[in-house]
């Protein structure tokens, strides 16, 4: 006697199964009236009914089928007559593989009411068993396997590239220190500083905050690499789009231009999208109804003009607008939301965009995704392809509805001298990052790249709202529970 997922027993396949005799594994989501119990295994959605004869079960063991306890049943699939689904489980054996007594379940999220994300986050050891949380991280999991098979199908080379590193391609330096060394009596060089020579690299290292660098080496090799690993950064913010540990996927491209890596990241954007709206309705359908649900309670004003599932075909159905930097400003600065003073944040050549304006530029101006492009460089990270201007970098971030930049890239710098210039002017030692900048000496080419933050992504693929609620156990400021 086989055993079959749910998922599969509720599929149109799982038709050839009625009459059969079948074993079923999960969790009791309910057990009504001492006859019907709901039984979810994680592989869908859906729970399937399973009807108990009361009559032929001991009173002791029907009292132990109670919310999250886990059960084996055996049974046969009939086609069922009652409403909400198709087939059932008429039950002949019925074992409890795991108790939950239900004083327990009534002190966890477990118990058969709505609870805040706020709660659920507080026992995350517990949230997967939430229909919201087991349908976004199959969704996870659905985007995950998307990036990979892109990329395969498109010969590109996946590259594990170090956690533990002594170079910060950000230059930001709000980096992890990774450190063996005492923490309370640390040994001192003659100077009284920690002697990092004695610890356990024979010098000061962190956990990355971008595997990129590693990666242009590679693409000087194999011509299209791409990375997909965990990175760090110890950036003081509580916020709901900040993580210290998140995980980020940075393709790099030899012989790419700027041009490239826009048409590259169209591309695979609308891949992902594609395929999620192909591979996850259920789930999507699930999360698009209750993101309906918790728009009814915003104002008009904060509400999305499209939802979820629309989102996606936006991303898909529309070619994404291109236009720099410049242009984007000039186009804020006369726009009638500007002339109003609606938007909360200043708009000036030469800083950053906010959320807002990048926002009011896909959802407002333009109605598609846009490419801003020819970012100035004062604003963009020293490896960035400086402008024949002098004034500009050939950067580029994407932007989408509801979330603003997903994506940020841009063509690296190839050219010896001026990376060394650059490196300067960050205040970046050459003996730090020797071995980048002499591949610029030897066969360099131009090449680019850029870097999706995994999470943003599932963020946007999801309707969540919130960083922390699409990454399995978020690391933030004064957290890292479980």
């Amino acid at each position: 006697m086989e055993r079959f997922k749910i998922k599969h027993i509720l599929s149109p396949e799982g038709k050839a199964l009625i009459g059969e005799k079948i074993i079923v594994k999960g969790w009791v989501r309910a057990f009504r009236s001492n006859r019907f119990i709901q039984v979810n295994d994680g592989s869908c959605l859906a729970s399937i009914q399973a009807v108990v004869d009361f009559e032929k079960f001991p009173e002791e063991q029907l009292k132990n089928i109670t919310t999250a306890a886990s059960v084996s049943l055996i049974g046969t699939l009939i086609a069922s007559i009652g409403a909400g689904q198709n087939v059932e489980l008429q039950v002949e054996q019925i074992e409890i593989l795991g108790l939950a007594h239900p004083d327990e379940v009534q002190q966890t999220i477990l118990q058969p009411k709505k609870h805040s994300l706020e709660f659920l986050r507080e026992q995350a050891h517990l949230r997967f068993r939430t229909q919201t949380f087991s349908a976004v991280f199959r969704i996870r999991h659905a985007v995950a396997y998307a990036i990979h098979h892109y990329f395969n199908e498109n010969g590109f080379v996946y590259l594990h590239t170090p956690i533990i590193t002594g170079s910060d391609a950000e230059g930001a330096g709000e980096m992890f220190r990774v450190s063996t060394l005492d923490a309370i009596n640390p040994p001192l060089n003659d100077a009284g500083e920690v002697d990092y020579k004695e610890d356990f690299f024979g010098k000061a290292v962190n956990l990355t905050v971008s595997g990129q660098l590693e990666a242009e080496l590679a693409a000087l090799a194999l011509g299209q690499v791409y990375t997909f690993g965990p990175t760090f950064r110890a950036e003081n913010s509580n916020t709901s789009r900040h993580l210290a540990e998140f995980w980020m996927i940075e393709p790099e491209v030899a012989f790419n231009d700027l041009k490239d890596n826009m048409n590259l990241s169209e591309e695979f954007l609308k891949y992902i999208c594609a395929y999620v709206l192909d591979k996850c309705s259920e789930d999507l359908e699930f999360l698009n109804q209750r993101e309906v649900q918790e728009q009814s309670q915003k104002p008009q004003q904060e509400r999305n003009e499209l939802g979820l599932i629309d989102r996606l075909k936006f991303v898909i159905e529309n070619p994404f607008k291109r236009l720099s930097y410049s242009e984007a400003i000039e186009v804020l600065l006369n726009c009638n939301h500007n002339k109003k003073k609606k938007f909360q944040y200043p708009i000036e050549w030469g800083v950053d965009l906010q959320s807002e304006h990048e926002r009011y530029l896909v959802e407002k101006e333009f109605k598609c995704p846009v490419i801003l492009y020819d970012y100035p460089a004062g604003i963009k990270a020293f490896y960035m392809r400086q402008n024949d201007d002098q004034k500009t970098v050939a950067a580029m971030d994407v932007l989408f509805p509801g979330i603003g930049e997903i994506v940020g890239g841009s063509q690296r710098e190839e050219r010896y001298d001026i990376l060394l210039e650059k490196c300067k002017a960050f205040n970046i030692p050459e003996e730090d990052l020797w071995w980048y900048i002499e591949t610029r000496k030897l066969g360099t080419v131009p090449h680019a790249g850029f870097g999706l933050g995994f999470e943003r992504m599932i963020m946007f693929v999801t309707g969540m709202t919130n960083i922390r609620d699409v990454i399995p156990f978020p690391r933030t400021p004064l957290n890292a529970a479980f």
